[in-house]
Parts: structure tokens; C-alpha cells; sequence
């Protein structure tokens, strides 16, 4: 079970921690354009792992990547350093994508020559269009990060203030990884029971909503960088794949309904996506689910015309 992670900044040094700490591969592949950073980064690592399982977590190069079952992708501009962190600004993450395009541009070539088979996870932002940028690059097992952050977030601010266990809380966020994503309200369950159960709970549902769409400027206000939360979510996803798991999370990947990538309950498996299951949910909700792909397939449409 062998990992790559490309990128050691913030993101992919969060990752490989949380790959190293949940156990998920017995092989980590760590790739940066400074490859005596990925080397300290790598040997840092190294010393902590004789409290766990056998794991050898090295640098290397893109030949290196030979055999992966997933590759992580965690490099480019992030939100701070790009200028995506204005509430008010409507196109959020979505600034990011021509720079991050480029860098993408210089590291696939060589990537698809060592790894055309892995499951290629984008974590970088924006990541769904980037994993629409990925696939039409050639790579056939792309997944984005999407929505399964987000929809995290939406349980543990609704575990907090209903005061229980978020482990209990059944809430989904579909769409976009970004400002239209859509939180679904409709089938938000604690252990079966509707959390939507009046109209006094509209002052709830617009603070949760508040926090989990804006959570990553929270963040990075105090802190320069969204990084543990995807890290973990990011090394879950990973070991979904390599144990062929066939688990149910919310992903993001190419859907055909939609025409682009985007983030619905899919199961994941080894060859990446395995079913997209589509929820139900309310006329509002479904009406926003197309404004966010319409938002997305608007910035893959910008990816051409810049091609």
C-alpha cells in the first residue's frame, strides 16, 4: 500500500502526519521541486516511526511514484498567498485557478509518465476544476477533496450546538468545494431524527451555515493556512482506496448528469470512484446543486479558453 504526496508545504506536510498517524499506507512517497526540503521533511517523520506498524516514508522523485495507489496533490497558491480570503467575494477559491493551473502544468507530464494508473486525489484549491483539469490531462482515477471537509464541519457545528456526539449527526454538503456548495438541510438527522423541526431554528441554520461556508478564512486569519482538517480528511480518503473499503462519502468526481466535477455521496473503492448516489432533496436545495455545477462548469469553461 504505497502513498505519494507531491508538495511539502502546509497541506502536504499535514498529510503525510496524518497518513503516518492513522496508519493508512506502508509505503509514503514525499515529492517537492525542493527536494532537499522533502528530504528534511521526510527524515523529521522517519524517528517518530518506531511507535507504529512498519512504514517507510522517504523522498524521491515522480519515478519514485511508480506503483502508488493514490498520489496526493497538495501543491500551488494557497487562499492567503492568492487573495481568496474576502467573505464578500463571491468567486472564492475559484481566483485561484489559472496560477494553480500553471503549476499543474509543469508537474502531470511527468506524474502521468510514472503514475497513469493511481487514484489521483486533488487537494489543491480550487480542487474540483483542477480534478477536471487532471482527467482531461489523461489521468482516468481522479477524485477532488470536495465536500467531505465541508461536510464534517457541517456535523461538528451541529453536534456542538445540539450538544451531542457529531459521530451521531447525518449532514451532507454537496456542489462545489467553494461559496455555492449547498448544505442540505433537508435530510440533516441526528440519529434519525430531523434536526430541522421549526421555524425557530432559522437563526441556527443561517449561524451554522456561516461558519462551515467561511470556515477556511476563519482559519487562515489566525493561523495562514487551512491545512489539519483537509490533512485528515485527505488521509482518509487514501486509505478508503487502498483497503477497497467501498465506503459512502460525500467526493468530489466527474459526473455525467452534471457535466464536471463535483461532490455528491459517491461509495470509493480501490479504482477511486465507484457509484455516485444522488440524495434526496428538497426543490431549493436541488435548484442550488445546479447553480453551484453551473459555477463550476463556468471556471472548466475558463480552463479552455486558457489552454
Amino acid at each position: 500500500m504505497k502513498v505519494g504526496v507531491i508538495g511539502a508545504g502546509a497541506v502536504g506536510n499535514a498529510s503525510l502526519l496524518s497518513l503516518l498517524l492513522r496508519r493508512s499506507a506502508r509505503e509514503i512517497v514525499v515529492v517537492n521541486r525542493n527536494r532537499k526540503k522533502a528530504k528534511a521533511v521526510a527524515t523529521d517523520m522517519q524517528y517518530g516511526t518506531p511507535m507504529f506498524p512498519p512504514v517507510d516514508i522517504h523522498d524521491g522523485d515522480y519515478s519514485d511514484l511508480a506503483g502508488a495507489g493514490v498520489v496526493m496533490i497538495a501543491v500551488g497558491v494557497n487562499e492567503k498567498t492568492g487573495g481568496a480570503t474576502d467573505r464578500n467575494d463571491p468567486v472564492g477559491r475559484l481566483g485561484l485557478l489559472e496560477k494553480n493551473i500553471d503549476i499543474y502544468k509543469e508537474i502531470l507530464p511527468q506524474l502521468i509518465k510514472a503514475a497513469p494508473d493511481a487514484v489521483i486525489l486533488v487537494l489543491t484549491d480550487p480542487p474540483d476544476p483542477l480534478a477536471d483539469f487532471v482527467r482531461q490531462f489523461g489521468f482516468k482515477r481522479v477524485l477532488s477533496s470536495g465536500t467531505f471537509l465541508d461536510s464534517l464541519r457541517f456535523r461538528f457545528h451541529l453536534g456542538r450546538r445540539l450538544n451531542v456526539d457529531p459521530e451521531n449527526v447525518e449532514a451532507l454538503v454537496v456542489g462545489e468545494h467553494g461559496t455555492s456548495e449547498v448544505l442540505l438541510w433537508s435530510s440533516a438527522r441526528v440519529s434519525g431524527v430531523p434536526v430541522l423541526r421549526g421555524s425557530e431554528n432559522e437563526q441556527l441554520r443561517r449561524s451554522i451555515e456561516h461558519e462551515v461556508r467561511f470556515a477556511n478564512i476563519t482559519i487562515i486569519e489566525g493561523n495562514q493556512a487551512s491545512q489539519y482538517g483537509i490533512a485528515m480528511a485527505a488521509a482518509r480518503i487514501a486509505e478508503i482506496v487502498l483497503r477497497d473499503e467501498r465506503s459512502v462519502i460525500p467526493i468530489g468526481a466527474y459526473n455525467p448528469q452534471y457535466g464536471v466535477t463535483l461532490s455528491l455521496p459517491s461509495i470509493v473503492g480501490k479504482e477511486g470512484l465507484v457509484e455516485i448516489l444522488e440524495p434526496e432533496m428538497s426543490d431549493q436545495e436541488r435548484q442550488a446543486l445546479e447553480r453551484s455545477a453551473e459555477t463550476l462548469r463556468a471556471a472548466v469553461q475558463r480552463i479552455k479558453q486558457a489552454a
